[in-house]
This record gives C-alpha cells, sequence and structure tokens, in this order.
C-alpha cells in the first residue's frame, strides 16, 4: 500500500521568486480532469508543491525552476481529455498577459482617436 503525498492548493501567486518555479497549463478540460490527475502528470518531473486547479486552467508549483522548465519541455503538446494543454512557465504567461493588455489599450485608444477625429 503506498500512501500519496497531498499537495497544497497554494501557488504562490504572489511571491516573485517562485514565479519561475511554476507551470501555467491552459486550454484543461475541468470537467474531466481532476487536481489528482494534474499532479500525477507533472509530478514525475519533480517535487510539486503546489497544485490549484481552475474552469480551465491550472498552476503547477515546483520546488525549483529546473523541474518546471521539465515539466514544459516534456509534456508540450499533451493531449489530455481530448484538448491540447499550453504550458508555459508562470512567468513566460504573465508577460504575454501584460503584452495583451497593452495592445488592447494601445487599439482601444487609436480606434477613439480615429472616433473624434472623424477619420
Amino acid at each position: 500500500m503506498s500512501l500519496k503525498v497531498q499537495t497544497s492548493n497554494i501557488t504562490n501567486k504572489n511571491d516573485p521568486k517562485s514565479i519561475n518555479s511554476r507551470v501555467f497549463i491552459g486550454n484543461l478540460n475541468t470537467a474531466v480532469v481532476k487536481k489528482s490527475d494534474v499532479e500525477t502528470i507533472f509530478s514525475k518531473y519533480g517535487r510539486v508543491v503546489g497544485c490549484s486547479v481552475h474552469k480551465g486552467y491550472a498552476f503547477v508549483q515546483y520546488s525549483n525552476e529546473r523541474h518546471a522548465r521539465a515539466a514544459v519541455l516534456g509534456e508540450n503538446g499533451r493531449v489530455l481529455a481530448g484538448q491540447t494543454l499550453v504550458k508555459p512557465l508562470a512567468a513566460e504567461h504573465k508577460a504575454l498577459e501584460v503584452m495583451m493588455m497593452f495592445a488592447v489599450m494601445y487599439v482601444t485608444a487609436a480606434l477613439r482617436s480615429q472616433i473624434k477625429l472623424g477619420t
């Protein structure tokens, strides 16, 4: 009989020192895939210290960046429950999120400027 250690639900989202050891898993079919499934898949790359699953995505917190990078490389393109997972490091996901926010703000400002100028 083997005992499985339950990981925390905390993925240190506010700790800047741990962001490079956190993996964002997007396009996750959470109607089928549970936290225990995510932990099982990603624990083969290193010590998982936290795992939080939300509707459509999850975060896996590793004890170090090397394990997180191994998980991203090892699971790239994995199809799980009929969906191809997106797995950047959380820091890279955050950078993409910020870039998209600025792009939307820029386009919105440009459109407002055209409307005011009547062009």
